[in-house]
Formats: structure tokens, sequence, C-alpha cells
């Protein structure tokens, strides 16, 4: 990774060619409609529920966590997340909050919980969607939370806040500008939306072949500029746009040590090509991190330009 980022790797003109060709098919290879995004998702999330207890928190957070200190273990480096999520959200009780891409529900909960929010979730994946309704109903939030099988395309209705962690990955090229469309159209007047996404820190290009066939088809890691440019045309503010650098590195670390540990109960679950095959996504994915040039993107956006405070102030209280 270190040689890539410094030249090495780049001077063959041959894969210089393969490399522009792939980044010149990136609408085609990342061109999902609702059918074939759900399968796309049913590919890594629909995977045994067990196989993710063994690398990720309690809490089943499965998204970047915010180290904070840099000490924290995993569990509260995701809880910190949380809060760092809900803080730019600006939530009051009783405020209708749509979470895209809601995973194991772990997000939702916390903000309908803690904050008094009147959540809907919503996933592509047959499995997260299970897990997150027994959770509410375990915890007695049922009323407040409703986790469903959707689409962002298909969703209607007003919302105060919208939260996506995790999710733009994957959208898909072609549909960057639908997507930011539709935030605006369920955003209330005065809403907030914030979305967390893995970024690039450099122009836009294509997935990892490797990483497109074995762990996420129809993904991609949009450049800022790419976002940007369908957010402009999508006519909101950009209230505030954070980078997080290595905290997904460390993320991924805790996982990999995790996954690795657990290396007898992952052969149980499937075999032995498998458990090589997610070990190497761990460790490549936390050195794309941590020696590539990948970071993790929060953007908030809003329709009104005073939806938020004019400082960042609210982001520090406790």
């Amino acid at each position: 990774m270190r040689n890539m980022q410094s030249g090495q790797g780049r001077r063959n003109p041959w894969l210089a060619s393969v490399d522009a060709s792939r980044s010149a098919l990136r609408r085609w290879r990342t061109y999902n409609p609702i059918s074939r995004a759900k399968r796309n998702v049913a590919h890594h999330y629909d995977l045994s529920g067990e196989l993710y207890d063994l690398f990720l928190d309690e809490d089943k957070q499965y998204s970047c966590a915010y180290f904070s200190e840099p000490a924290m273990s995993l569990a509260a480096a995701q809880a910190a997340k949380k809060q760092h999520v809900a803080k730019k959200l600006l939530l009051k009780p009783d405020m209708k909050v749509l979470d895209i891409g809601s995973g194991w529900g772990g997000l939702g909960l916390t903000l309908a919980r803690d904050y008094g929010a009147r959540v809907l979730g919503i996933t592509l994946s047959e499995e997260q969607l299970a897990v997150a309704r027994s959770r509410a109903k375990a915890e007695g939030l049922e009323d407040r939370v409703e986790f469903r099988l959707a689409d962002y395309r298909d969703v209607s209705g007003e919302f105060d806040r919208i939260v996506s962690v995790g999710m733009f990955e994957h959208v898909g090229v072609p549909h960057y500008k639908d997507y930011f469309r539709r935030v605006r159209d369920l955003l209330a007047p005065d809403g907030v939306a914030l979305i967390h996404t893995i970024g690039r820190s450099r122009p836009p290009g294509a997935t990892s072949p490797w990483i497109e066939k074995y762990i996420f088809p129809g993904g991609n890691i949009p450049s800022l500029s790419e976002m940007v440019s369908a957010t402009e045309k999508a006519g909101l503010w950009y209230t505030d746009v954070e980078i997080w650098r290595i905290h997904y590195a460390e993320t991924l670390r805790h996982w990999f040590e995790r996954f690795t540990a657990n290396r007898d109960r992952v052969l149980d679950i499937y075999d032995e090509r498998f458990f090589r095959m997610w070990q190497f996504y761990l460790a490549a994915a936390e050195m794309a991190f941590r020696h590539g040039r990948q970071a993790v993107f929060q953007l908030q956006l809003a329709k009104e330009q005073t939806a938020v405070p004019l400082t960042r102030s609210y982001m520090q209280t406790a």
C-alpha cells in the first residue's frame, strides 16, 4: 500500500490502462436499481449472523468507530460514534428520524432510547431486519422504532432528521444525484441530515476488482468531489463537513484481531477459504485507511442555511 502511494506499482503502462478502463466502467459496474441493490446487499449482509458476532462489538456496529481517546475499547469507541452522530443531528424528543441503512438496529435504538426520537430504520438485508426487530421488541421500543425492509427510493413522508451511516458506499455512481434529491424531498424544511461514508482523499476511481467480486459487489467508495457535485445539484446546504482519518484503521484493527482469534468458530460456520478471504479483506481495508488514501466523510446537510447553530460548540456539549 505504501508502494502504491509513492508511485511504485503504477509505473506499468498496461496496469495503468487497466485501471483507467475500470474507472471508465464505474457507472455500469455500480448501476444499482432496487432489485440489484437487494442482491448485492444479500451477498454481504445476509451471511450467518453468528459470523458478525465474532468480530463486532456487542451493539453490532459495522461502521467506523470514533476514538475520542486513543486507548478506548472498541465498544466505547462505537458508543462515542453514536453520541457524536446524535449531537450533529440536534435531536429533540419526538422528532421523526429516518435511518437509511439501519443495519442491526443499534443506532436507531440508541436515538429512540437515549434521545426520545421516533425512528424509521430501513435496510435491504433480511438478516439485519430480523435482528433489529427482535432487539426493538426486547427493549420495549416498538412504539418508538420501526424497522422495514425497504429501499430509500421507496420511502415517503417528511422527516425532521435523516441519518445514514455506512450505506452510501452501496448507492452506486449513477444514483448519487437521485440519492441526494431523495434526501432533500424527505427532509422537513428546517430538517438536518447526516451522511457518514467511507471516502477517497483523491479523485474518483474504481473499486478493487477483488473487493468488488468477493466482498462488496456493486459498491463504490466516493471522492468528496463526487458528493459535492451531487449535493449541489440537489440544492442542499453543507452545514458541516468532517473528515475522520485513522479512526477506521483502528476500528479494523480491532475487527481483524477478533476475527483472527475466532478462527475455529469461523471454520465451524464456513471453511478455510472463507476465513482467508475475510481475513485478507479486513487486513487490506485497515491498510487502505492507514497507508492509503481512504478516510471517512461526515456530511451534515440542510435545506435552510440556519438549520444548525452558527458555531460547532453544540458538538462538544455533554
